[in-house]
């Protein structure tokens, strides 16, 4: 079962049941969450929904590209999502994300590997038609317990601006 813990190193000024977009300063980086990926998780994940055998035959893997079982890419962007969602995610301004862009599988991440995230708030602006919200660009990177890279990815969020 995979394990979250909360944030470690986020320095928003504000919590995140108070967050608007006025919170989400350009330049300024946040550090959170701690998610382990247990073997069982891996197998779950993509017997369900990336059944290539590298990420669901433990033995077979053995022989296949990355000489062992790896997480699909998905399961590793569900679990920054998450991550993400729990820690960032403005729980009373968010109204969604019209996209990504980038999104980069850097390296695998293994039974064991514990993930976090650093975002780096990129850029941020009040929407020209809807003058109540904002557009907050993030620069997301996942990182394991080594602090290596293992994805990577440019997320739009949409959020309202404080009353």
């Amino acid at each position: 079962m995979t394990t979250t813990t909360p944030a470690t190193a986020d320095n928003f000024a504000t919590p995140i049941e108070d967050r608007y977009f006025e919170d989400y300063v350009p330049g300024t980086v946040h550090v959170f969450g701690s998610s382990t990926l247990t073997e069982q998780d891996i197998l779950e994940f993509a017997r369900r929904f990336d059944t290539q055998s590298f990420h669901t035959d433990p033995v077979a893997a053995q022989d296949g590209p990355f000489q062992g079982l790896i997480a699909s890419g998905w399961h590793t962007t569900a679990v920054m999502m998450r991550l993400y969602a729990d820690h960032y995610l403005s729980k009373v301004a968010s109204l969604a994300s019209p996209g990504v862009d980038e999104v980069r599988w850097q390296r695998p991440v293994r039974p064991g590997d514990t993930l976090s995230v650093r975002a780096t708030i990129t850029g941020a602006r009040v929407s020209r038609s809807k003058p109540d919200r904002g557009l907050v660009h993030t620069d997301v990177e996942v990182l394991n317990q080594h602090g290596e890279t293992v994805l990577t990815m440019t997320i739009m969020n949409m959020l309202r601006r404080r009353p």
